[in-house]
């Protein structure tokens, strides 16, 4: 961690100095601001947390809500959910915490007795060791507790207000602040009153019945509901032996159950099948007694059975798939003359199955993409056509999601001699571990993602997904540690530097790249760091080399890579590498011995893949993004 640079610090230095919006924040909500989020779910909660690291951005979070919430219906966190918790300074809190899931067992009917179910395999649950973090299971609520405490501990002091309803928006674009959003007021002494707040930017995160994305005249398109699950958080005497595992049970004809261990030693989750929905059903399967679920999910798992002793939250819901056709206000067509003013994310972008695990993980990506987006254009560090691009990132995702979700959904709902093969479940479950970790995005070509020409100078950081991260030693202080787990969501750019040639060897490309990088008014960071600002203020710029720290001096690295920071102008030692002797990162991660140049947006994605000498790609990139301020 990072600190001291602005003078001596004796409290907790996670609690960053309020700055900007965050010194003179009104407590009430006021009747302009720059942002205005709609929801404080997971979508909601990652921009706010995001947009709360820019200090010249006011944003404010509305809930129906009078409170925080306290039990959430979502639980499964894979682990590029962890990375980006990570970014946010929690994620070693919420990991001992949280239920570690580690393997998945199959369950089937007994071949000598199918009114029986056995265990028919065990798989482990990261096969290919995609992520150095754990895949979790914990209440919705705690990692939203943890994503308020992130926003409120950044230097605008972000808090949510509580108690206010969406009712319906307008937009005028020829006003300051665009968008006129009408709230009622559901709690207090103002109950059921309204009030006109007005915005430069809205986000609804809302949810599946999103007020926000009608009030834009977008619509969820996809299949209706044909299938049906309870959900059970309980606590519960058992005989079955796999009550701590996360398991599928496949029953001969019960039907089927997900069972998840939760956080805590004792809580369990319990999706259990109640069917197919008749088309004339009018949602009269979510009126199922608890009872009912629970001697189904007794059938489903004979001979074992499930006494509950407590039912911490229970629901009934019908299996659809749905992506929205378009996530923010514009119409197609209009995007070269019209800037987006409204934004969805989460479950008014995306619904489907629960089983996935991947509702809440994917909600806090879009909030990430469109936070630090909408950061940087409020901020003045890029221009608005950069908001184009959240839409057409977010919404590909969204639809790799559901076809992917479609397809496990119905595997979990099909009986046992309906599939291809008896181990075909467990089979899929295993090749497609990749996806629902987080890892399979990949966003294309774009303003924001340079093409793969130079691919093979770094083909274990592949351009357009997220940076992998690997260890190497930092030489300042000897630490081995995690490359990537330095990388902080403050909405800098990080640029890594791979080095060609051993320090201080004078006449080498890395060499020549830090004289550009300092030097030249074309660089970016002489172009677009701003004046009385810290040396890093805007780029992370990290150089790695090859060689031992043993054989690295700091003082022998240019000064481009030893930034000055702080009102004592102090420099930062910090971001200078070198390689571990059985861990070797340009080995790890295929980078070529003549060095390279990794360039990786504020949200973790890899943007650019570059030699050390495309000073030119690397100006031309940068000037296609940002804007001199």
């Amino acid at each position: 961690m990072h600190f001291h640079h602005q003078g001596y610090v004796s409290t907790d230095p996670r609690i960053k100095p309020a700055a900007g919006t965050g010194l003179d924040r009104p407590e009430e909500l006021p009747d302009e601001m720059d942002v205005l989020i709609v929801g404080t779910g997971p979508g909601g909660m990652s921009t706010a947390a995001t947009l709360a690291a820019y200090p010249e951005v006011h944003t404010r979070i509305i809930d129906r809500r009078p409170h925080r919430l306290e039990i959430g219906q979502a639980d499964g966190i894979q682990a590029r959910s962890v990375e980006t918790f990570q970014a946010f300074g929690f994620a070693e809190r919420i990991i001992s915490e949280a239920y570690w899931l580690t393997e998945m067992n199959f369950w089937k009917p007994n071949p000598e007795n199918p009114r029986e179910i056995y265990r028919s395999a065990r798989t482990p649950d990261d096969p290919e060791g995609v992520s150095e973090f754990p895949h979790l299971i914990v209440n919705q609520a705690r990692v939203l507790d943890y994503f308020a405490e992130a926003a409120y501990n950044a230097p605008t002091r972000l808090t949510p207000d509580f108690g206010y309803e969406f009712v319906s928006l307008e937009i005028d674009r020829s006003q300051e602040y665009p968008v006129a959003a009408t709230l009622r007021c559901t709690a207090g002494e103002r109950e059921g009153d309204e009030r006109v707040v007005r915005t430069k930017y809205l986000v609804g995160a809302d949810g599946a019945r999103s007020k926000v994305r009608d009030g834009i005249g977008r619509k969820a398109i996809g299949d209706v509901a044909n299938h049906a699950w309870g959900v059970l958080d309980i606590l519960a005497d058992t005989d079955f032996p796999d009550i701590r595992t996360k398991c599928a049970i496949q029953s001969h004809d019960g039907g089927s159950i997900l069972l998840i261990p939760r956080e805590g030693g004792h809580l369990f989750r319990l999706y259990v099948d109640l069917g197919e929905v008749s088309q004339d059903d009018n949602r009269a399967v979510r009126n199922t007694p608890h009872d009912e679920i629970v001697a189904r999910a007794n059938k489903i798992m004979h001979p074992y059975t499930v006494e509950v002793k407590e039912t911490a939250w229970w629901s009934v819901y019908e299996v659809g798939h749905r992506v929205t056709d378009k996530f923010d206000d514009v119409a197609e067509g209009e995007e070269d003359t019209v800037t987006p003013r409204v934004f969805i994310t989460g479950d008014a972008c995306h619904t489907h199955s629960a089983k996935a695990g991947q509702g809440m993980n994917v909600s806090m990506q879009d909030g990430f993409n469109v936070g630090w987006k909408l950061g940087q254009v409020l901020s003045g560090r890029s221009a608005e056509s950069l908001l184009h691009t959240y839409s057409g990132e977010r919404q590909e995702i969204a639809q790799n999601l559901i076809d992917f979700d479609k397809e496990w959904s119905s595997l979990m709902a099909a009986k046992p001699e309906d599939l291809p093969e008896p181990s075909y479940l467990e089979d899929f479950y295993m090749k497609t571990a990749e996806f629902p970790a987080g890892f399979m995005t990949e966003y294309k070509p774009s303003e924001l993602t340079l093409g793969t020409e130079h691919q093979e100078l770094a083909t274990g950081f592949p351009v357009g997904k997220r940076f992998k991260s690997a260890r190497v030693a930092r030489v300042s202080d000897t630490n081995p540690l995690h490359l990537g787990h330095l990388a902080e969501a403050d909405g800098r750019w990080r640029i890594y530097v791979f080095a060609d040639a051993p320090a201080p060897t004078e006449d080498s490309q890395v060499n020549d790249l830090a004289r550009w990088l300092a030097e030249d008014p074309a660089s970016p960071v002489a172009k677009y760091t701003r004046a009385g600002t810290d040396d890093d203020s805007l780029f992370d710029l990290k150089v790695i080399y090859q060689q031992s720290h043993h054989d690295l001096q700091t003082t022998d690295v240019p000064e481009v890579f030893r930034p000055r920071v702080g009102p004592f102008r102090l420099e930062n030692r910090n971001k200078i590498f070198g390689t571990l002797a059985d861990d070797d990162i340009f080995e790890a991660r295929g980078i070529s011995r003549d060095g390279a140049i990794v360039v990786v947006r504020p949200d973790q994605y890899v943007s650019a893949v570059l030699p050390l000498s495309a000073h030119d790609e690397l100006a031309g990139f940068f000037d296609g993004v940002l804007v001199e301020g």
